[in-house]
């Protein structure tokens, strides 16, 4: 007898975004009441705009489901690393992360008010904008 065997393939990135969010899932869940996350209390929305977008990398900076943190991934060509650099309104600068390409990153404990970032490869500023944390 022949038995016929089905086979499900997934994008590999798709897969991974997921292994990435569900391993993120799992270390807030697990994290000690005295870590150093803290989630957003009573935020309702994390707005962002853009100003500047490129057109040669493609650059994505959203708040999560819960608008308790915000995600910042970014894919372009091989072997770059982009800088996300975010500024409260008087200039000073309160956040700032770097990931490499087809990488995400998470930057959370917002304090609710107005920013601007920047987003930087190679000391060229590609992408920024402002976002209002309320």
């Amino acid at each position: 007898t022949m038995k016929t065997i089905t086979i499900h393939t997934i994008n590999l990135q798709q897969s991974l975004r997921y292994c990435l969010v569900s391993l993120v899932v799992v270390l807030l869940w697990q994290a000690p009441a005295s870590a150093s996350y803290q989630p957003l209390k009573g935020t309702d929305t994390i707005l962002i705009n853009k100003s500047q977008t490129s057109k040669k990398y493609k650059i994505r900076i959203y708040p999560s489901a819960t608008n308790e943190v915000l995600f910042f991934t970014a894919s372009g060509e091989a072997g770059k690393v982009y800088q996300l650099y975010v500024f409260d309104m008087d200039g000073k600068l309160v956040k700032q992360t770097q990931i490499h390409n087809k990488e995400t990153t998470l930057l959370a404990n917002f304090v609710k008010g107005n920013y601007m970032f920047d987003v930087f490869s190679d000391d060229e500023k590609i992408e920024n904008g402002t976002m209002v944390v309320r």
